[in-house]
């Protein structure tokens, strides 16, 4: 029953992520300091997906001790202004986010329900995914109407290669010039962040 349940698991993760590998017209925004950004278009949306990609000169563990510590995560990912966690479940797991924006955009929040598949090679994938019903509205933010995405984190070269892979829907107005930027500093300066961290010895 334990290996069907897992099968299942896996099979969910699959589909709920196949949107996104579908859109395989990835193309390079930016290539700098080890960390590789790709965007691709989403079909309905007028938010590009991103992917960001790095090899952390430390171990897994490491590095994803740094991702459950959930206040402390903060730190590192872009314009984070505050994050708690809500429930913990199983592998599963419920967070709240507040980001700040730059003006005149609206300050976002978001809830995520996380889910983390720990493969036989050793590598780790954390699914993302947007609840933005979860808990009543805040004041004074715009709710993340959509996330889906993913981290994943595997064992390569005696480090981590960690690749993080989201699409948003920011809800609210956003200029596109704003989200333009967004989708490539969010990567990017999660990833700097995350992995001059990881390497601190």
């Amino acid at each position: 029953m334990g290996s069907f349940k897992q099968v299942a698991l896996i099979m969910g993760l699959s589909a709920a992520l196949l949107p996104l590998a579908q859109a395989e017209d990835w193309k390079q925004a930016k290539n700098e300091d080890g960390i590789k950004v790709d965007l691709t278009e989403v079909a309905g949306s007028d938010y590009k997906a991103y992917r960001g990609v790095t090899l952390i000169k430390a171990p897994l563990a490491k590095v994803r001790a740094l991702q459950e510590d959930v206040v402390g995560a903060c730190a590192w990912i872009h314009e984070c202004k505050s994050q708690k966690l809500l429930k913990t479940e199983g592998n599963q797991s419920w967070t709240y986010t507040q980001f700040n924006t730059p003006w005149p955009v609206t300050p976002r929040d978001s809830i995520l329900h996380v889910t983390t598949t720990e493969e036989a090679d050793g590598s780790l994938t954390r699914k993302l995914e947007g609840v933005p019903k979860y808990l009543p509205e805040e004041k004074g933010f715009v709710r993340v109407a959509k996330v889906q995405g993913f981290w994943k984190l595997q064992p390569k070269d005696g480090g981590t290669e960690v690749t993080y892979q989201v699409h948003t829907e920011p809800g609210g107005s956003v200029p596109s010039m704003v989200a333009n930027k967004f989708v490539v500093d969010a990567p990017f300066n999660t990833l700097k962040a995350l992995k001059a961290k990881a390497e601190k010895p």
